[in-house]
């Protein structure tokens, strides 16, 4: 009778826990504003690819500007994937750690480059200001 009792008390708490309403997280002021960041960021990217100097335009700062559209003429068709790895939020501005591949065609020939960069995103709405470690609107050699 005692075993019965005993494994009766253990199931009513184990269904009284698993029940009821679960919490709803809301989300951080920090996600969106990563969030934000890498849809700056892909918007960037599918105007590079479009070759949309007008999107690029609005989407950065003069700086910024200047280091994706460079090579913008030198290639005919590309294709980037970008990959977000790591977001830091500061104050003034959000660093945003992208692991990024490319395939660029250039006169009927195909260069692939890959690597790491953090875009250096400010103002509101956020913005690409500068581009660090590898560019991956820089068209490999």
């Amino acid at each position: 009778m005692w075993k019965f009792f005993i494994v009766f008390n253990l199931m009513v708490i184990l269904l009284a826990s698993c029940g009821g309403k679960k919490e709803i997280k809301k989300e951080t002021e920090e996600s969106k504003i990563a969030k934000e960041a890498f849809s700056v960021i892909e918007t960037v990217k599918k105007a590079y690819t479009n070759k949309d100097l007008e999107t690029i335009l609005r989407h950065s700062t003069k700086e910024g500007a200047v280091s994706i559209i460079k090579d913008l003429k030198r290639f005919d068709t590309v294709e980037l994937t970008f990959k977000p790895i790591f977001t830091e939020i500061h104050t003034d501005k959000v660093l945003l750690n992208v692991s990024w591949q490319g395939k660029w065609q250039k006169e009927g020939k195909y260069l692939e480059d890959k690597g790491m960069a953090v875009f250096i995103l400010v103002d509101k709405p956020l913005k690409i200001d500068k581009i660090l470690r590898t560019n991956p609107f820089t068209l490999p050699e």
